[in-house]
């Protein structure tokens, strides 16, 4: 309790990514919103949101949480990898208040209340469904002095009743009106500033609609899979994107699960330009696309790349295995539409990855590997995921069915599949060498124009490749090497973490220095003779392109030869590189299956690298990482909307001709 004699909230959350910014404590925010619009509740309670980024250790947080004041409720936003760390908290907040409440909410526990109060008996309550309203309900009782063993009134809960058996309270029905729930950012109920002012988040998180209609059998997306789709009015989004815009948001990231499915979606985009024209941000929109492409999705693509807006677009396939897909409980693309999307959005120029999951009943190593390499004809960025058994889904309730065999992980509660009926224990190992370099290298982007170059003209499949740089990394004596290798043994035993290779490529110098030596030893080789230097050219332009990241303990990027830019109040890096052949032109003609020109031309491009990547370059957000890649000055012109540059305090119009890959 206050001073002032109100009772006190804390609601946390943490980012899964140890990186400078924080990720947004969105769902946190919602229940702050809600709470604090009911006058009765906002008079006497004090709610703050409590948001960590991810690597922190547990006596961190506690001390944070704890050491100035003890709160009467502590509620936790869960996510399978901070459940651990969240029971442990509960379990010292009740050695500080044993009379206090701990709730639990989210996807990973809904549901799971028999198991939740077994690890961790602290907990008191756990929330089954959309939480705004559910958490709102709870703080009235916890108002009116019910005791935590006696919430039998309050809907979409588990509890422990006196008796210590467990009560699940009638489903709470969902919200037919989203703007029910008060926005967190127009209400400042989600802190948006740092102590210098500036925006403290990686990027912005919205949502525009709730629900899917599709029942995969491994999602359990928002808790809202197999649901009519809900969506926020028009109005709010547009006053939303403003309330970001005057903040110089760079990327909003729209939390839905199909988004270009409702002909609302197009209204957003129009909103997004409209409003970046406007103010100058924000420059990207990220999102998880509609699994079937309607007109609304060709539509809202077309207008983005009318207005320069970037976006990722997403081939969500998961396999290419019809008996995979079918188990999946997935009516898919069938495969000759998402050829034909692929190759549109190519030709297009447009940036496209896919995604696939590798351990799923019924695919094989071998219908994985074709399928990979059937793909990356057409997407070089393919996001290879891990089979994880989710609670709550058609997989793990069925996992005897498929003869999943499954562990829990070591930092966090996920089941990672290590086995099922088609798949064996040394196999699944041996992938996941395949797919620790498939993320690493292909899918965050460190090569992505020379795959076009060694599959056309040197009939290299990305596969091999990728195997190949796992053959040498394993067997090699080039000490920029080890990290890698040290990296890539804990993560297939469980331990260690993908970011920490991302973020060892990115800012260790002679990283470069190493794969160019991967490349004479392990890949040139293979390549005729004839192709060779194109090909070492399209290499060394993958490495010149990447972002500029400062070094490992260093504060900020080597700056030597860069120049500074502005474009429309947007800061880069600028620097003019040789190359000794058409780079970008030949990656078009291999782009739209023409044969390239591949006489040896000197071409200069002017390149602009957008700062403040450290924090993209210490996740595995391969859709963030590519808006720090290199752009010639004439994308980034087109993706801000205006032909003024400012270069070291003059203005000039700097118009390269040269477009990056």
């Amino acid at each position: 309790m206050t001073d002032s004699g109100k009772l006190t909230v804390d609601l946390v959350q943490q980012g899964i990514w140890d990186m400078p910014l924080e990720s947004m404590p969105l769902a946190s925010g919602y229940l702050k919103a809600t709470a604090l619009a009911d006058d009765v509740l906002a008079t006497r309670f004090d709610i703050d949101i409590r948001n960590f980024r991810g690597g922190i250790t547990l006596s961190s947080m506690a001390y944070q949480l704890f050491s100035e004041r003890v709160p009467d409720v502590l509620a936790f936003s869960v996510f399978g990898w901070s459940f651990r760390a969240f029971g442990a908290l509960a379990q010292t907040f009740k050695q500080l208040n044993p009379k206090g409440w701990v709730v639990f909410g989210g996807t990973h526990v809904a549901n799971q209340a028999k198991r939740v109060f077994a690890m961790f008996p602290e907990v008191d309550v756990v929330v089954n469904g959309e939480g705004e309203l559910i958490f709102r309900d709870l703080l009235h009782a916890y108002l009116n002095g019910a005791d935590a063993d006696a919430l039998a009134t309050v809907q979409g809960i588990s509890y422990l009743d006196a008796d210590s058996a467990l009560q699940t309270t009638v489903e709470r029905t969902r919200m037919a009106n989203l703007d029910d729930i008060p926005s967190p950012f127009l209400t400042g109920a989600i802190e948006m500033a740092d102590d210098q002012g500036q925006f403290r988040y990686d990027v912005a998180l919205m949502e525009t609609n709730r629900g899917c209609p599709y029942k995969c059998s491994f999602c359990y997306w928002g808790g809202a899979v197999g649901q009519k789709v809900r969506a926020f009015s028009r109005e709010r989004l547009r006053a939303e994107l403003e309330f970001f815009a005057k903040l110089r948001v760079h990327t909003i990231v729209v939390c839905d699960a199909n988004f270009g499915l409702l002909p609302g979606d197009l209204k957003f985009v129009d909103d997004l330009i409209e409003v970046r024209d406007q103010y100058g941000f924000p420059r990207a929109l990220e999102t998880s696309w509609a699994k079937n492409k309607s007109k609304t999705f060709f539509a809202i693509v077309k207008k983005m790349k009318e207005a320069g807006m970037r976006s990722s677009f997403t081939l969500a396939l998961q396999t290419l295995d019809s008996n995979t897909l079918d188990l999946m409980n997935r009516k898919n693309m069938k495969v000759n539409e998402w050829e034909d999307l692929s190759e549109w959005l190519d030709r297009e120029g447009l940036d496209c990855y896919a995604e696939l999951i590798w351990g799923a009943p019924g695919e094989t190593v071998e219908s994985f590997m074709a399928g990979y390499d059937k793909l990356a004809r057409r997407v070089s960025r393919i996001a290879c995921y891990p089979m994880l058994l989710l609670p709550n889904t058609d997989y793990g309730d069925r996992r005897d069915f498929h003869g999943i065999i499954s562990v829990r992980g070591d930092n966090d509660d996920f089941e990672y599949v290590l086995k099922n009926r088609q798949v064996t224990f040394a196999q699944n190992q041996d992938m996941q060498r395949f797919l620790f370099w498939a993320r690493v290298i292909a899918e965050m982007a460190v090569l992505r124009c020379v795959w076009a170059g060694l599959r056309e003209l040197a009939g290299l499949r990305q596969t091999a490749v990728l195997l190949s740089m796992d053959e040498w990394i394993r067997t090699t004596d080039d000490p920029a090497a080890e990290p890698l290798r040290h990296t890539l043994d804990s993560v297939v035993v469980g331990t260690g973490e993908v970011g920490a290779a991302i973020s060892y490529i990115y800012r260790e110098p002679d990283v470069k220095r190493m794969l160019t030596r991967w490349w004479n030893e392990k890949v040139r080789p293979l390549v005729p003779e004839e192709v060779a230097p194109v090909l070492d050219e399209m290499l060394r332009y993958d490495l010149l392109t990447q972002p500029i990241a400062a070094p490992p303990g260093a504060d900020a990027p080597d700056t030597t030869g860069l120049e500074f830019m502005t474009i429309r109040g947007e800061e880069y890096y600028r620097r003019t590189v040789r190359l000794d052949y058409d780079v970008p032109a030949i990656l078009a003609r291999l782009r739209a299956d023409e044969k390239p020109d591949l006489t040896p031309r000197t071409t200069e491009l002017d390149l602009c690298y957008k700062l403040g990547c450290e924090s993209a370059v210490a996740s595995t957000n391969h859709e963030t990482i590519v808006h720090f890649m290199a752009m010639t000055v004439a994308e980034a012109n087109a993706n801000a909307n205006t032909a003024v540059v400012t270069v070291d305090g003059a203005v000039s119009n700097l118009t390269g001709d040269k477009g990056s890959c």
